[in-house]
This record gives structure tokens, sequence and C-alpha cells, in this order.
């Protein structure tokens, strides 16, 4: 048995359109749906500073978009489900998909790491989790290597004409279920989000696209901190400072108003993280 938690259920009680849509918009691609935000991030850096002084020396935004989107998922679990085979299926746990440099050069090379959160996360736990998992694939430079890594290069020894062949039934198991939870694991293909910081690289967040492989439905890219002067209700020019971000989302999974109101959710987590350090007080499941 698999020691990674199951992938996925079918959701059966689904409105007819939501059956019918993914024959018509047969990919992620053709299915994806852009929007961009800007954060008030003033409560947010104030949060990181008071963590910090708790002793989570490097609590930064990266976990508070981590945490804030797992307690997103916790109101709003129709953002969590995903398309397989032209069937919608959505997942108990929050799979995330990043890919990170084992060093901060142009020569080193990227990694991709698999962080697994429940909707039931604190800014705590994803502060320890997420840093232990990144210090272990960071260890693993050198001769070492991630998962991730060795079925890579593995891949890289078939020559072309039958790689082609090779993706192509793995594409082709795959709209069916049946990659092993092993591989799903590793890929970076398959999970319920995709995030990536611009911010550490000074630049303004991408559109990235959604991958037709796989089944990530949800890609978010945040950029460098701004700071910006706005006018107050009496005129004075004041200070403030933003980040913006940019998600890409399939559209199939849920329409466009409950994505709306779960991005509306995740700003006012970002408003008051305190909410953060304790779990929610309840956990809205996906329906059957």
């Amino acid at each position: 048995m698999s020691k990674y938690p199951k992938e996925g259920r079918r959701v059966r009680s689904l409105p007819p359109m939501s059956y019918v849509i993914p024959y018509i918009m047969k990919t992620r691609n053709t299915s994806m749906n852009y929007i961009r935000d800007s954060i008030d991030i003033e409560k947010a850096e104030a949060y990181i500073r008071k963590k910090r002084q708790e002793g989570l020396s490097s609590f930064g935004m990266l976990h508070i978009f981590l945490a804030a989107y797992a307690r997103t998922v916790s109101q709003k679990p129709g953002i969590n489900r995903f398309i397989r085979g032209q069937r919608i299926y959505t997942r108990d746990h929050i799979e995330v998909m990043m890919t990170i440099k084992k060093e901060m050069t142009l020569e080193s090379p990227d990694t991709c790491i698999k962080f697994y959160m429940t909707p039931q996360e604190t800014a705590e736990t994803v502060y320890h989790n997420f840093n232990k998992l990144v210090e272990e694939n960071k260890a693993k430079s050198g001769n070492g290597e991630s998962g991730f890594d060795i079925t890579a290069r593995i891949l890289t020894y078939i020559p072309g004409i039958f790689l082609r062949f090779t993706i192509g039934f793995l594409r082709f198991i795959d709209y069916f279920g049946l990659v092993p939870r092993t591989l799903t694991h590793i890929s970076p293909f398959h999970g319920s989000l995709a995030i990536t910081s611009m911010g550490s690289l000074g630049i303004p967040p991408i559109y990235h696209h959604l991958y037709d492989f796989g089944n990530i439905p949800v890609f978010i890219s945040y950029g460098a901190k701004r700071k910006v002067y706005e006018l107050d209700k009496d005129g004075k020019s004041i200070p403030k400072r933003y980040i913006d971000i940019t998600v890409v989302t399939d559209e199939r999974i849920c329409d466009g108003f409950y994505f709306a109101s779960a991005l509306k959710y995740m700003r006012t987590i970002f408003n008051n993280p305190e909410i953060l350090d304790s779990p929610p007080e309840n956990v809205i499941k996906d329906i059957r």
C-alpha cells in the first residue's frame, strides 16, 4: 500500500452542466482563467515580525500564503478539485508543488518538491513542516538526488522516439488514473496547487500556464513587495505596501463565483493573519 494519501475521490453530485463541460473543454490549457490582484501586506508584515520574535526565525510571506491557502480550502473545498479523464475529483488533503533551486545561483539545478497540508493547518505547523522539507531537499545537493531528479535522469536515457512513446503511454494511463501513486507523488504535474515566488527574483508575478499532463488546477505566482503612496479619507498621502499576485485556474472544477469567493476569503486572511494561529473551528467537506 502506498504511504502517500489517496489522490482523490470522484464528485458525483454536481449539476448536469458540470459533467458536460469537461467533454467540451478537454484540456487545462483551453480552460484557463486568469486573474491579477494586489494584496495589502501591512498586517501580514507585522505578523511576520511577530512570528520571528516568537522564534520562527525564517518565517516569511510564503508561509502565510501556504497557510492561508490551506485555510481557504477548509472553507471553500471546491478549489481543491481536479479533472481526470473528463471527470471531476476532489482531494481531502492539499498537495502543493514548488520548484526550488538548491542554491541561489544561475548554475544551480532546479528540483521539484511536494508539500502536503491538511485544511486544519496553522501558520506554525506550515512553517515547521515546510522548512523541514526544504532542508531535506537542499541536503541532497552534490551526489544526492530527489525522487524527481532520479526519475527525470532515468527518462533522459531513453532514446527520443521511445521517450515519446513512454510519455504517451503515461498520458494514456493517467487518463484512467492508473499512474502509480509513487510516481504522482514526485510528479510536478500532479497536485492541488503550484505556487512560485517571483519576489525572491525581484520581478513582478507571471501568468503561469497550467499543465495538460497531470491534474494541477491552480497556479499562483506572487511578486516582489512594492510601496506606493495613497490618499486617506482626509486627503493625506500615506505609504502602503502591496504584493501583486496572479492566479491561473482550471474553470472546469468550479464556477467563477466560487473562485471569486475563495479569493476574497484568502484576502481577508491577509487582513487578519492572526486567525492562522489556531486551526479552523470547522472544516467544510466537499460534496459527495
